[in-house]
């Protein structure tokens, strides 16, 4: 009788081993998984410039509205990085127009994902060019951006982008700061994978 246990046990375990072993391998855990990819598109921008003229920050009376291009490029899951230029020509204000060329780091939270909607946050930094009223002068400025928005992955290699907000300090601005501030959304096609 133990015999016959014992050589039923074995032959459930040499049955079920290779298939444990094998579905083992459906899977990679997130965090080991391959995730580079490169991902380049464009955007439209609706911003409050936070200037009106007189050399003094204040809420413009007018957004600025424009054009701009993005790159986003991820590493693994940790490591992300984002480029973007924004050209804010639109809806001009006694001329005054914005221009952004800015790097940093984007954090996507893929674990709260949700409709294929991933929210991500984002640190750039670069430097912001202003044309001034009347186009009596222009200048470059250090620009620090925080925002985050949402990006909708698509089954094929688009990847949506509905919202994204930014919220822009410009700290050494003439003898003050400025803070910019907007929305943007577009679409990406990522070149390389998933």
């Amino acid at each position: 009788m133990r015999l016959r246990k014992f050589c039923f046990a074995l032959f459930l375990f040499l049955l079920i081993a290779p298939g444990a072993n094998s579905a083992r391998a459906q899977t990679v855990p997130a965090a080991y998984a391959r995730t580079f990819s490169v991902s380049a598109g464009g955007m439209g921008s609706a911003f409050q410039p936070d200037y009106a003229g007189g050399g003094v920050a204040g809420k413009a009376p007018n957004y600025l509205f424009g054009y701009g291009a993005y790159v986003d490029v991820h590493f693994n899951r940790w490591i992300e990085v984002e480029a973007e230029g924004r050209w804010l020509r639109f809806n001009q204000y006694l001329d005054i127009n914005q221009s952004n060329y800015l790097l940093g780091y984007e954090h996507h939270f893929d674990r709260q994902t949700f409709f294929h909607f991933t929210p991500y946050a984002k640190v750039l930094v670069g430097y912001g060019k202003m044309n001034f009223e009347y186009n009596d002068a222009h200048g470059s400025f250090t620009d620090i951006a925080y925002g985050g928005g949402l990006d909708v992955r698509t089954h094929g290699h688009f990847v949506l982008r509905p919202v994204d907000f930014e919220y822009q300090q410009w700290p050494e601005w003439l003898s003050s700061q400025l803070h910019p501030y907007g929305f943007s959304a577009g679409i990406a096609y990522r070149f390389f994978g998933r």
